[in-house]
């Protein structure tokens, strides 16, 4: 349609920069945006049409609604200022008093993602009278809008086309299967709730109904504000039929989206979905503004990573539900590696692992489901091991021992990643084992028979060394069994110094000393390089603590401090002396005034380097260590079993627990447990 009237210009008022950032946008959400203006203006129908020349050319987009319109004197404040839309003062549409999605008036300038020119056709009613007029404006001079003047019209409703132009490419993303689907992932709880509305793309009628596998809705805390209003929060996850983007939005409470949560990435294998994330809290952020900013309030980054959680969580509920028919087979043919249902969260979490993984093996092997039973039960044992003992190998199994397709090697391996499963199970492997150590330690060094044919050097000082957590998460063995003079020259390499040890360092009376264990640890801080160490000195259980060896792990203190060629260095130096228990005279000697109780000696603080020694018992190291893991064990439900604790020792330690006389008591102490 052509006029011949005079027109009227008004310059927009709109940053380059902002003209940079909406032309800029993608063509999807360019469309959605236009879509969004239609259903705004209270249409009942909008409908998007994709036109092409004589040789198959995208040369024109339009989208046309049969909303209220707008006069030209609202066109004039609504292009004129960008931001001053109406809808910034308003939740609702005007005559049907549904939710608004725009509020700044920036949508309509997506257009300009498209192509060059875009051109408005407005139509709407003055009394009982339809009047149309045009807006035009080029992309190159996008501050300028002509505005017609408005003439009588002969269509029979009002309503919006915007005509889009000297399209800058073909954009194919426009004209596949893909762009109805991502509408319909935009769209669809808007569609569910007003369920008269037609969206039309291209001839195809925009019905996610058609499309969704599942729906599931998830109640989540609520949020508190900074006037202590409470706002409630859901969250309802789509599943759908088709390839999607995996998409969380947030949006208000009636599912309305604003924008998709930013730099949030979902591995979920073969499940395509779409998150709705619901609150009135998210509607108060878009009319103040502060929902688009780069940095989120607290409150809602909180909730959004509750609902990536409750995502995560829900589809990895659904591929083991899935996995059950198969894994009910597998049991009936006695191959399945699990005796029992899981007795703790941990073992819940790797059951479903295995059933996610061991199922997807079943369903691309095409030789696997009809493998003989012993090979299938040794491929289900050899993935069980891999799971519980080391996650981290589960990917090396499926591609080099199973031959698992690529795309399935890499769906499982983005499952097990963005899930952080591998980090949970090696972490609470970790903490479970730790658990058996100490109550396999505790038996060992408490049991009367035991303790009679511990040995100190072969037997409990091996074991310790490759368990020098149990001292403290901050250290590092250093050394083992060696002399002073080693511990000193150890020293000496950690801190870089010059200094030459050519000369055994003895203790204080000519001796040479052996420690059995030290530990280091290094400190940065802003006087420069410092060091911890840490020197253990473990006695056999049987051995009751006397004078004799206060006086021994006092000269291997006193040795670092009168060394002339360690005596300024900046170090700290803690020497713990370690076994059962104490006669009375040590016990007088740790329990002094001013000094903490254990405490047999410690130099001032101005002293380099600084020494402090420790005598400690067994039973302290122990409570010390049950305490540090007493709240994950409770968040793992997990309770360590005498008997099983020492079958991990004897295991672990058979080379060093094979003695004619520890051996069977082990074996006795584990067939009463």
């Amino acid at each position: 349609m052509q006029y011949n009237i005079q027109m009227q210009k008004i310059n927009v008022e709109i940053q380059s920069d902002l003209v940079e950032k909406l032309a800029k946008a993608d063509p999807i959400p360019a469309i959605s945006e236009l879509l969004w203006n239609g259903l705004d203006a209270d249409a009942d129908k909008v409908s998007v049409y994709l036109e092409y020349d004589a040789l198959d050319t995208l040369n024109k987009v339009i989208v046309r609604d049969n909303g209220i319109g707008f006069n030209p004197e609202e066109a004039s404040t609504l292009f004129k200022n960008l931001g001053g839309s109406w809808k910034k003062s308003s939740k609702y549409s005007k005559r049907n008093k549904r939710d608004l999605h725009g509020k700044e008036g920036r949508g309509r300038f997506k257009a300009f993602a498209l192509g060059r020119v875009a051109l408005w056709r407005v139509v709407y009613r003055n009394d009982n009278e339809l009047y149309e007029y045009d807006i035009t404006i080029i992309r190159d001079n996008i501050r300028q809008a002509e505005i017609s003047e408005p003439i009588v019209s002969n269509s029979k409703e009002t309503g919006v086309t915007v005509e889009i132009t000297e399209l800058d490419r073909n954009f194919k993303s426009l004209q596949n299967d893909n762009a109805i689907q991502n509408i319909s992932e935009t769209f669809a709880l808007y569609l569910k709730n007003y369920n008269s509305i037609q969206l039309i793309y291209n001839g195809s009628t925009i019905d996610p109904k058609s499309v969704i596998k599942q729906e599931h809705k998830f109640p989540l805390a609520s949020i508190k504000d900074e006037s202590n209003d409470e706002y409630p929060v859901e969250l309802e996850v789509i599943e759908w039929k088709t390839p999607t983007k995996k998409t969380m939005y947030l949006c208000n409470e009636n599912g309305f989206p604003y924008y998709p949560a930013k730099d949030k990435r979902f591995h979920t294998g073969k499940y395509e979905f779409s998150a709705y994330l619901k609150s009135s809290y998210i509607q108060k952020l878009y009319q103040e503004n502060t929902l688009e900013v780069g940095t989120l309030k607290k409150e809602l980054t909180e909730i959004i990573d509750e609902a990536q959680t409750v995502i995560r969580e829900h589809f990895i509920d659904r591929a083991a539900e899935d996995a059950r028919g198969v894994v009910e087979t597998w049991k009936n043919e006695d191959i399945y590696p699990y005796d029992n249902e899981p007795s703790s969260s941990i073992e819940n979490v790797e059951r479903k692992v295995f059933d996610i993984v061991a199922v997807s093996i079943n369903n691309n092997l095409p030789d696997f489901s009809s493998s003989p039973t012993k090979s299938k039960k040794l491929s289900l044992k050899l993935l069980k091991q891999a799971i519980e003992k080391s996650p981290d190998d589960v990917q090396l199994i499926l591609s080099e021992v199973l031959n698992l397709p690529k795309k399935e090697q890499k769906e499982l391996a983005s499952l097990l990643k963005d899930t952080s499963l591998s980090a949970i199970i090696s972490a609470s492997k970790l903490i479970t084992d730790r658990l058996k150590f100490i109550t396999g330690l505790e038996e060992i060094v408490f049991d009367t028979e035991l303790k009679k044919h511990l040995k100190e050097r072969s037997q409990l000082h091996q074991i310790i060394k490759d368990n020098t957590w149990i001292f403290g998460e901050e250290f590092n063995l250093s050394v083992s069994d060696q002399s002073l003079t080693s511990v000193l020259l150890k020293h000496k390499k950690l801190i870089g110094d010059e200094t030459i040890v050519d000369e055994p360092v003895k203790r204080l009376d000519g001796r040479n000393g052996i420690v059995d264990l030290m530990l280091s640890r290094e400190l940065r801080t802003h006087r420069g390089d410092e060091i911890d160490h840490l020197v253990i000195e473990l006695k056999a259980p049987k051995v009751t603590l006397s004078s004799g060896e206060c006086n021994q792990i006092e000269s291997y203190a006193f040795a670092v401090a009168e060394d002339e060629r360690f005596r300024n260095l900046k170090a700290r130096w803690n020497f713990w002396l370690i076994s059962d228990d104490l006669d009375d005279v040590c016990k007088r000697k740790v329990r002094q005034k001013n000094r903490p109780e254990g405490v047999l000696y410690q130099s001032d603080n101005n002293e380099n380097p600084q020494i402090t020694v420790w005598i400690k018992t067994w039973s302290q190291i122990i409570q010390e260590n049950k305490a540090r893991l007493s709240f994950i064990k409770e968040k793992l439900e997990f309770e360590a079993d005498k008997g099983k604790s020492l079958k991990m020792l004897q295991d672990m330690y058979s080379h060093l627990l094979n003695d004619t006389k520890v051996e069977p008591i082990i074996e006795s102490k584990i067939a009463q447990n």
